[in-house]
């Protein structure tokens, strides 16, 4: 079994992120996605509040329900066909732990019932990366905002990218990451994220968030 290289400090953020074992599909469909993002909300929690004991609601109606605790502070995220990026603030003693072990669990319990069948779906341990400056929690912001970039231009990393409007656009559009949250508080997945971090982001031009993402990405090449 591999072991974890961090620990986590009450009070400090991390870049936690997973994938598929073998690189495999995570989302597979619309359903996918949302479903995760539900689990975001509801396993960010000191008390049970299972995704099958709420009946039929909708996903505004989930991301609505009152929780008594949260076990993390999540400032950003971003799901992609075969992975995800969280931003997470340990708050509690343990805190991330159980969450990404909940989360994990909850999703992967969905999606083996969805599509009939066994075992592990995320890799294990989950990887992580300590957030120790201010500029390196700005430009992790901005990278996990910039993630879904690869599905438009596929070396917008190496800063190759043929249509800057037209990708700003699918960045801005993109329904699963926080991008559309940080710039419009009206957006429903805001709730998963903890209001405070909005306080302490900087607001900056898309070309500007994407230039400062492709450098933290050369700073950090082993990221999906």
């Amino acid at each position: 079994m591999a072991i974890r290289k961090t620990s986590f400090a009450v009070n400090e953020w991390y870049h936690c992120f997973n994938r598929g074992v073998d690189k495999r599909m995570i989302f597979c469909d619309t359903q996918d996605y949302y479903r995760f993002l539900e689990q975001l909300y509801l396993t960010n929690n000191t008390t049970p509040l299972r995704h099958a004991d709420l009946g039929i609601k909708k996903f505004t109606e989930i991301l609505q329900l009152p929780k008594k605790e949260n076990l993390v502070s999540i400032g950003a995220f971003c799901l992609m066909p075969n992975h995800f990026h969280l931003l997470l603030k340990e708050t509690s003693e343990g805190g991330i732990t159980k969450f990404m072990q909940k989360l994990g669990t909850a999703y992967t319990m969905y999606f083996n019932s969805k599509n009939i069948r066994t075992g592990n779906l995320l890799t294990k341990p989950f990887r992580s990366q300590h957030v120790d400056t201010d500029r390196y929690f700005q430009y992790l912001i901005n990278y996990i905002h910039c993630n879904p970039a690869e599905l438009f231009e596929s070396k917008w990393k190496s800063g190759e990218i043929h249509d800057m409007e037209k990708l700003i656009k699918k960045l801005k559009s993109y329904p699963y990451s926080s991008l559309r949250a940080y710039e419009d508080k009206n957006v429903t997945t805001r709730s998963i994220l903890d209001e405070y971090v909005f306080k302490i982001a900087q607001n900056k031009p898309a070309q500007t968030m994407l230039r400062e993402a492709q450098e933290y990405y050369r700073e950090n090449p082993e990221l999906p």
